[in-house]
């Protein structure tokens, strides 16, 4: 959009020279004057015309499209902004005392110390303490404590609270007294950005009527945020040769998507795949990596406030790579001086008790089993 745009005083200055030069005599423009008033008047509507021209030039495109504008942009073409996801994570409810049965219903609020995050507790079949008739958990008689998954009333980021940030309960539970989340939670996500959008808008329309790998990673792109994935052509799952098949190892950042994710997926990929291909899809295999370094810091530092957050940039740095990506020794030091200035030195780096990178298979994905700060 190149659009030369004026301001005000450049328009009143042009309309003042174009005045001037078609007049035969000197013409009075000071300030105060009508012949000035009348040019800043059009000049105020001149300026008004100009920000709607601009405000129209900007909707056209789905470069320069924001917001709303954005989404009916792409919406003609059957395409939708990928929704914000709640965060979920693990509660821990305890008691003081033990003795009698206690029943945490599900859909329970549990909100953070401020009250501007709330979390209902989840139906969980698989969890032992479930009973199906009274769509509750039953903490024994001689439990003293139970954990329950939580999930975030308001999708978003903000729902990514610290550990030890949940701890009120909304409304009385008998016979339970306490809730915390040792962990905190990280898999909450805001709406798709406008770039995103845009980039995966460009992605898709570059892989239409186009049974190649850009489409179908695109096809994976569009179900869920933060889905990353790798393509294996001419192999089996196994990794022996097969012609006409593909495999898809798709991540949504766990190392271990659930089923339904997969089942998604694959019903994506159905839709793009040619006539005659056959495929599988599958998750990574996770890479456990087992950190271990110690750390020198400065003599005003207390070294014991430190060694949590090097151990927590690490670890996120190292779970947030991608299918296939190695993880770099010469990396861990690096995180560790970027965790806290008060770090000197950093020795005795390995991993897995090694010193070389690990570098996982293509459908790998390296996850940290433990970081070790000493």
């Amino acid at each position: 959009m190149n659009l030369p745009l004026q301001d005000f005083p450049t328009l009143v200055r042009n309309m003042a020279a174009g005045v001037q030069g078609a007049a035969s005599a000197l013409v009075d423009l000071t300030v105060g004057s009508v012949l000035r008033a009348m040019l800043e008047a059009n000049a105020s509507v001149a300026l008004w015309i100009q920000w709607l021209i601009v405000q129209l030039l900007a909707t056209t495109r789905a470069a320069t499209s924001t917001g709303p504008d954005l989404d009916s942009w792409v919406g003609d073409y059957s395409l939708s902004r990928l929704p914000a996801a709640p965060a979920t994570g693990q509660v821990t409810f305890s008691r003081f005392t033990t003795g009698l049965t206690a029943y945490i219903p599900a859909g329970t609020l549990v909100r953070t110390a401020d009250g501007s995050q709330s979390f209902t507790v989840q139906a969980d079949a698989t969890n032992p303490a479930w009973v199906a008739a009274q769509s509750a958990f039953v903490v024994g008689a001689a439990t003293g404590s139970i954990t329950l998954t939580v999930q975030a009333v308001t999708p978003g980021s903000a729902g990514n609270v610290l550990a030890g940030s949940v701890t009120q309960i909304a409304a009385a539970i008998p016979g339970i007294d306490t809730v915390s989340n040792n962990a905190a939670f990280q898999n909450g996500m805001d709406p798709e950005s406008d770039a995103a959008l845009r980039v995966r808008f460009q992605g898709w329309t570059a892989s239409l009527a186009r049974a190649t790998p850009l489409a179908v990673q695109q096809a994976v792109a569009s179900v869920q945020q933060n889905l990353t994935s790798t393509i294996a052509e001419g192999v089996d799952t196994t990794g022996n040769p097969m012609v006409g098949n593909f495999v898809l190892t798709v991540d949504d950042g766990s190392g271990a998507p659930p089923a339904s994710l997969l089942a998604t997926v694959t019903t994506a990929v159905e839709a793009v795949r040619p006539v005659g291909i056959t495929y599988a899809v599958q998750p990574p295999v996770q890479v456990p990596v087992a950190v271990a370094l110690t750390i020198t810091v400065a003599s005003s530092a207390d070294k014991t406030q430190i060694v949590g957050p090097v151990a927590g940039a690490i670890s996120t740095w190292i779970d947030a790579l991608p299918i296939g990506a190695p993880l770099p020794i010469s990396r861990i030091a690096t995180l560790a001086y970027g965790a806290s200035a008060s770090v000197t030195n950093v020795t005795a780096v390995t991993l897995n008790g090694g010193t070389a990178d690990v570098v996982p298979a293509a459908n790998g994905v390296v996850k940290a089993s433990g970081v070790a700060v000493n």
